[in-house]
């Protein structure tokens, strides 16, 4: 398993899959070909094709903006659409070429968006090129927590590089500005929905109430104004996702404001948090396109449950149950983005999300952590269902919600 880096991604929405990852694949592919590239200025071309959830969302998502604002300015770029076609290896597949000015190919790749950012190809998984962790599933980490004596995040620290903590001090402070920018904006989000930004009024509104209605409020408004920044294209962290990046921020802030933790244990939370969605994006899948939005919100309620658990002092048996109901309670949830837009219902979703991880973390607390039903167990489901959904449930826009209300 690699770094839990690779599941906090600093960038742009609005999605890190079909935005985020196809602009590095993009950037990939330039410094594959430097050498095709050099000294000839004006005498190629770029061809993309997009297929799968990547043609059937990709203008909803910006796809093309993202590719052509890497390749463009090198050379005229044209893209092509196949959302009837899957590549083999996953539904976000992508080709780029490179002809030189007399028609030749000079280079070919195929590539796959796989979800949270990350890029694979025919003989290469970027989630597998660097195995920092000797363990994958949370089960055997929780084997060696009760055996040592020590945390999740503390097993964190273990196998990764000096600078995690500067690392995710960064992704924090991120987080926290992507909540402050969303709180005091306003406006209509872009995609011609016509939905006007909620979080302000949230916030506002909350504040009126006293003690729990406040704060389930204000844990609304946090999550809206993150998921909002990420349908306006602002700058977010992935957790694990852009379409979720809501959820853990939201709790985080919440809990850093209501409670007066310091910063030093925010990042323990976030470590935990990180550590729960690698094990999902290794053994299982973080992508819509593959396994619906259960990978996505579901993935970030369990990430936010299990670092909240670990706040209010859980036991690594009550922290491994929060993420596992957090999980469990979102298997099964389809993505069918609404005109192909990070908008509808996944603004919505990520403000429930967050909300139903702080549940999580209050049902296991009270319990002493037994349960019959793992954390591991419900990722092998979460796989196995997003299997047997349809495609038209798997950012394609083609049922659901999307087809229902576009």
């Amino acid at each position: 398993m690699d770094s839990i880096k690779n599941i906090f991604r600093f960038g742009r929405g609005p999605s890190s899959s079909h935005t985020m990852a196809p602009m590095r694949a993009a950037r990939i592919f330039l410094e594959k070909n430097k050498d095709n590239l050099a000294g000839g200025e004006g005498s190629f071309r770029f061809e993309v094709e997009l297929y799968g959830s990547l043609a059937a969302t990709g203008k909803g998502h910006m796809t093309d903006v993202a590719i052509l604002d890497v390749l463009q300015p090198v050379a005229p770029t044209d893209i092509s659409w196949y959302p009837e076609t899957n590549l083999p290896l996953h539904p976000n597949g992508m080709i780029f070429k490179l002809y030189a000015s007399d028609g030749v190919l000079l280079s070919s790749w195929r590539a796959y968006s796989i979800g949270g950012g990350a890029l694979a190809d025919d003989a290469w998984d970027e989630r597998r090129t660097v195995e920092l962790y000797d363990m994958d599933r949370i089960s055997e980490i929780q084997k060696w927590c009760n055996r040592t004596g020590y945390s999740y995040w503390e097993y964190v620290g273990k196998f990764e590089d000096s600078d995690i903590w500067d690392y995710l001090n960064e992704a924090w402070k991120r987080m926290q500005e992507a909540v402050e920018r969303g709180i005091n904006t306003e406006g209509v989000l872009p995609g011609g929905l016509g939905l006007r930004r909620k979080a302000g009024d949230y916030y506002i509104k909350a504040i009126g109430y006293n003690n729990a209605v406040r704060g389930r409020g204000l844990v609304y408004a946090y999550a809206l104004a993150v998921s909002e920044e990420n349908a306006c294209g602002g700058e977010i962290v992935t957790a694990p996702t852009c379409g979720s990046s809501g959820v853990l921020p939201a709790v985080l802030y919440h809990l850093k404001q209501s409670r007066s933790f310091p910063d030093s244990k925010i990042l323990h939370a976030l470590a935990t948090a990180g550590l729960f969605g690698n094990v999902v994006r290794v053994n299982a899948s973080v992508s819509g396109a593959a396994v619906g939005c259960q990978g996505e919100v579901g993935v970030a309620c369990a990430m936010a449950a299990a670092a909240s658990s670990q706040l209010f002092g859980g036991t690594v048996s009550q922290i491994e149950y929060a993420a596992e109901m957090g999980l469990e309670h979102h298997l099964g949830l389809t993505c069918d983005p609404v005109g192909g837009l990070v908008q509808i219902p996944c603004i919505e979703r990520n403000a429930f999300a967050a909300a139903r991880a702080l549940d999580a973390n209050t049902y296991s607390n009270f319990s002493d952590g037994r349960h019959r039903v793992s954390f591991d167990q419900v990722v092998d489901v979460m796989q196995q269902t997003g299997n047997d959904l349809p495609s038209l449930y798997k950012e394609t826009s083609q049922g659901g919600l999307a087809k229902k209300l576009f």
